[in-house]
């Protein structure tokens, strides 16, 4: 079995310019990369922390009042080593309009912003929020290569049902924008299906009937508005592709002890080898302890019926009933947790303990953070 994962060598690694937590929705990758963000600060990274979290707990964690598109300096981080710590949410409607805005002319951006289908696309549309989370990746980088503001990118995934929309999101959400669809929207004004009006015509007079008028004049107003921006989208697709194979990247996968959780992540993390991007290792997450492992489940519940059956001190009978359903779980997670280590020995892994409470303040997150690189 190989070793374990040491996350301080990681991003302690002048190597390492992009950290991506990832995994199953509810298992803490938010969490993880504040805590990596700020134990990276603390100890001499530049870094920048890309949250898609919509319970917005990673501002309270920093001590920021808000978290928007921009990044903002977390004030308390402790500079002695020369690091700084920039945190930020993103907003994905404005990353898609500051697109549009940046390559397209302002008399088309005007008119795509002002578009009903294209403020339905950009605001809902399944994968959109993936997709704008590496446009914001590539954006971060970018910037990070020209003006040095940071040396460490650290990229909070989006909660998703499937392990794999981050990875598909820019190929699926490039698809549409240059698929067969749109692309007939265009047909009447362009090129060899002029020649085949009726053809056309009648599949308009179907969309038309299916749709609305409304919404389809909306749809063809969008696409040929966008249609000059349709190649670029592919291309910064390939190019974010590109950027996530490179070495510099490293790629966490955080699961809970939960079956789910655990399927996911072994999902996900052999998609990852598959596509040939750095998997770093994964992060067991909440696994369950407990401070007295000698006294077992079984021993503690027939101590308990001991002291029923006599009637005496139950406030002591109901502790140790508690404290069996917890070593019930102690015991669950443990098996989980090293049934994933056999089925995937080649990859590293560092387990984190449950606390007690939330992670709500910079303290909490040092305190995940020290865990994470025991």
């Amino acid at each position: 079995m190989v070793s374990g994962l040491d996350l301080d060598a990681l991003i302690d690694d002048p190597s390492t310019r992009i950290v991506i937590t990832c995994g199953a929705g509810g298992v803490g990758k938010t969490t993880t990369a504040a805590a990596l963000g700020l134990r990276a600060a603390e100890r001499g990274r530049k870094v920048v922390v890309l949250t898609i979290d919509p319970a917005r707990r990673l501002a309270q964690s920093l001590g920021l009042t808000e978290l928007d598109n921009t990044p903002r300096a977390v004030a308390e981080v402790n500079a002695a080593n020369g690091g700084r710590l920039d945190a930020m949410m993103l907003d994905m409607k404005r990353t898609f309009d500051d697109v549009v805005l940046q390559h397209a002319t302002p008399e088309k951006a005007e008119q795509i912003l002002a578009n009903p289908f294209y403020q339905a696309l950009s605001s809902s549309f399944a994968g959109t929020q993936e997709y704008m989370a590496m446009e914001k990746l590539g954006q971060l980088h970018k910037q990070a290569e020209q003006t040095g503001d940071w040396d460490l990118i650290i990229v909070d995934t989006p909660p998703s049902r499937s392990a794999l929309d981050f990875l598909d999101a820019p190929e699926r959400l490039a698809s549409l924008l240059e698929g067969r669809f749109l692309r007939l929207l265009l047909a009447p004004a362009r090129g060899p299906f002029k020649l085949m009006s009726a053809g056309v015509n009648m599949a308009m007079s179907v969309l038309n009937k299916v749709l609305g008028a409304q919404v389809l004049t909306d749809v063809q107003t969008f696409v040929a508005a966008f249609d000059t921006l349709f190649g670029g989208f592919r291309q910064r697709a390939e190019q974010t592709v590109a950027l996530l194979r490179e070495p510099h990247t490293a790629f966490l996968v955080v699961a809970a002890p939960q079956n789910d959780a655990l399927r996911e992540a072994s999902y996900f993390a052999e998609r990852l080898r598959a596509e040939g991007m750095p998997l770093a290792g994964v992060v067991l997450n909440r696994v369950t302890n407990t401070q007295a492992p000698e006294l077992s489940a079984e021993r503690s519940l027939a101590a308990a019926e001991k002291l029923e059956e006599a009637d005496k001190s139950p406030l002591t009978a109901a502790v140790l009933r508690l404290h069996a359903d917890k070593m019930q779980q102690v015991v669950g997670d443990h098996k989980r947790a090293e049934r994933f280590r056999r089925g995937h020995r080649s990859i590293k892994t560092v387990e984190v303990p449950a606390l007690a409470d939330d992670v709500h303040d910079l303290t909490g997150l040092r305190e995940i953070g020290a865990l994470l690189t025991v």
